[in-house]
């Protein structure tokens, strides 16, 4: 009778569809289903009576075992999204639940874990986000992948590109973009950014220099321009360049050549260049501190690249990217975002774009011991109702419905959480220091500056 009892069960049990194995209080595996053994790759007969974690290699098996937290609590896990090793050495997605076993008695003997595989659903989240994406770059706003499609038909020539845009908004991702789709992607990509090195440092790392150009030039140093022979060389922030130095950026593109401090000689250069900025060059070309010649050089093709807040329907997509690579460095398992706090940051603008939205979400993994980031793992400028924390809050006599205020409002209660330090204050919002100088000029913060 307890034979037929027994093959009874384990005809139930390799009729499921989802893996099911049970233990003993010893931890040794008592029962063992088909779908586990497809799923693991290991077949019943090497599994019963050893412990499941020399079988079911699961991510939480040495921190924070889910079977042992039910048998110990009573508490049942319900689809719990974690990874298992299979019999190949694969890192297999399944959804796990876990229960206790009693005996008639209510004596627990022992527990029972099931194990959903997700293979197909993590094959096809990656299928939609391959639809999402194009070289790195995520989003599903309708513009971006206008400029999508604009990248493709100009990366195949040597046309000069002027990528515009706020600061985080993604530049130097499009000018990977456009070097790996250019017949140059076997040649070196080249950045430089313009705006980080003053303006004699700036030349020489551009150009190079040869030995005795300066005192401490004890040897020939090959500059950005030609270490990026043959490739591509992204000048990022061209609008903080001098006047000078636009003369001789001017000849490289002209002329296509170039000299090294302290040499006679002119070099060919064959490079493409891709240039960014997060100013208003034509407003520079007007007062004069942009030379028009230029600007007419690098704006042969010119994309725009909206701000985060203008494409708010990436927010989610973002977040949820940000979330699994910061798993993967930590070795998280966070889930997701809960609706209060997705709710929080499709609320916010975002001054610090992307580059915001990947610190705030580092920082909330950091925090959250949960499967969900929640309101209370963000960072404080964020929550609403903590008025005296609070970076959004607006001031009683502010017009609420006017972005400019509400923009100012938020800058100078960041610069107050930060003792009125520009550095800090920019590294905390994900901005560089001259893009929080240039919006506290604008919007006329004056007060307690400090570099």
């Amino acid at each position: 009778m307890a034979l037929q009892a027994k093959t009874h069960t384990e005809i139930i049990l390799d009729s499921i569809a989802d893996g099911v194995f049970t233990v003993d209080s010893n931890w040794k595996i008592t029962s063992f289903n088909k779908a586990a053994e497809k799923i693991t790759g290991i077949k019943s007969t090497e599994a019963l009576g050893r412990h499941c974690w020399d079988v079911f290699r699961a991510s939480i098996c040495e921190s924070k075992c889910s079977l042992r937290q039910t048998m110990e609590t009573g508490q049942e896990i319900l689809n719990q999204a974690i990874f298992i090793v299979n019999s190949k050495g694969e890192r297999v997605p399944v959804s796990i639940s876990t229960a206790i076993l009693k005996d008639e008695n209510g004596k627990v003997i022992g527990g029972v874990e099931t194990f959903r595989d997700l293979s197909t659903v993590e094959a096809l989240r990656k299928e939609l986000e391959a639809r999402h994406s194009f070289f790195d770059i995520i989003s599903k706003n309708s513009e971006m992948h206008r400029l999508f499609w604009i990248l493709e038909q100009v990366a195949e020539r040597d046309t000069t590109v002027l990528l515009m845009g706020e600061s985080g908004t993604g530049k130097e991702l499009f000018a990977k973009a456009i070097h790996s789709l250019s017949a140059r992607r076997e040649g070196p990509l080249i950045t430089i950014n313009c705006g980080a090195l003053p303006d004699t440092l700036l030349e020489s790392e551009l150009f190079g220099y040869k030995a005795g150009a300066f005192t401490d030039a004890k040897r020939d140093k090959p500059g950005k321009v030609a270490l990026a022979e043959d490739g591509t060389l992204f000048l990022d922030e061209i609008g903080d360049i001098s006047s000078a130095l636009q003369v001789r950026l001017l000849r490289l593109l002209q002329d296509k050549t170039y000299e090294p401090l302290g040499d006679t000689r002119s070099y060919k250069a064959d490079v493409r260049i891709v240039a960014a900025t997060n100013k208003d060059l034509e407003v520079l070309v007007r007062e004069g501190k942009f030379r028009q010649d230029l600007y007419y050089r690098i704006n042969v093709v010119r994309l725009i690249l909206p701000p985060l807040r203008e494409r708010k329907e990436d927010i989610p997509l973002l977040a949820q990217h940000f979330i699994r690579k910061f798993n993967l460095l930590t070795g998280r398992e966070i889930e997701g975002l809960s609706p209060e706090a997705l709710a929080i940051l499709m609320s916010h603008d975002f001054p610090g774009n992307v580059r915001e939205l990947e610190n705030i979400v580092e920082y909330a993994t950091v925090i959250c011991k949960e499967k969900l980031i929640g309101v209370e793992h963000l960072p404080d400028y964020l929550r609403p109702f903590q008025r005296t924390n609070a970076l959004l809050a607006l001031d009683e006599k502010e017009d609420s419905h006017s972005f400019e205020k509400l923009e100012r409002s938020f800058l100078i209660n960041a610069l107050k959480r930060h003792h009125w330090n520009r550095k800090s204050t920019a590294q905390a919002l994900g901005i560089h220091p001259t893009t929080l100088w240039r919006k506290m000029k604008r919007l006329k913060i004056h007060g307690n500056s400090k570099s």
